[in-house]
């Protein structure tokens, strides 16, 4: 995922930590250690400030820019979190995970504001709308679902393509 600026990526992996790296020059910058199992997933927040990560260990940290350290450790998801995206005012971050559950956190307090429940398999993928009043998430139920946050409620939903497969 890149900085907002563009001057920064972050990467995720096996080794339980995260990177980010000069987008220019591809010079690491910092590690940042703290998982305790792999990671899956990361991303900045929309100032640059903050980066949120997830995976395996089942638990959402969100990290400092400023000063390299957690802020936050966030748990409630009850397996392999495959998503992590902020809102667009960086007050909230919604996560997908293996529980079939799209979560919602509230970045100041650490606490879950809101668990939308519809998908019926894994969910791979959420991320907020631009106006920050709807997620959207795809689910191993080859589901994309429409959620309107504010009453935690599905208000829409498509079943995906079956279509062709891969073509090489």
């Amino acid at each position: 995922d890149f900085s907002p600026d563009g001057k920064r990526v972050v990467s995720c992996g096996m080794d339980e930590s995260v990177k980010v790296w000069n987008a220019e020059t591809g010079e690491e910058i910092r590690t940042l250690v703290g998982h305790s199992d792999r990671v899956e997933t990361v991303t900045f927040g929309p100032l640059g400030k903050r980066i949120a990560s997830g995976g395996t260990d089942r638990r959402i940290r969100v990290w400092s820019m400023d000063t390299d350290h957690e802020l936050l450790s966030l748990e409630g998801n009850k397996g392999i979190i495959f998503s992590v995206r902020f809102s667009p005012d960086g007050k909230r971050i919604v996560s997908a995970a293996w529980d079939s559950t799209v979560r919602v956190w509230d970045v100041e307090t650490g606490k879950e504001t809101a668990t939308l429940e519809g998908h019926t398999g894994e969910v791979w993928s959420a991320a907020f709308t631009p106006d920050g009043k709807r997620i959207v998430s795809s689910s191993r139920d080859k589901t994309v679902k429409v959620w309107d946050v504010s009453q935690a409620a599905i208000v829409a939903r498509q079943k995906q393509a079956e279509g062709d497969k891969h073509r090489e």
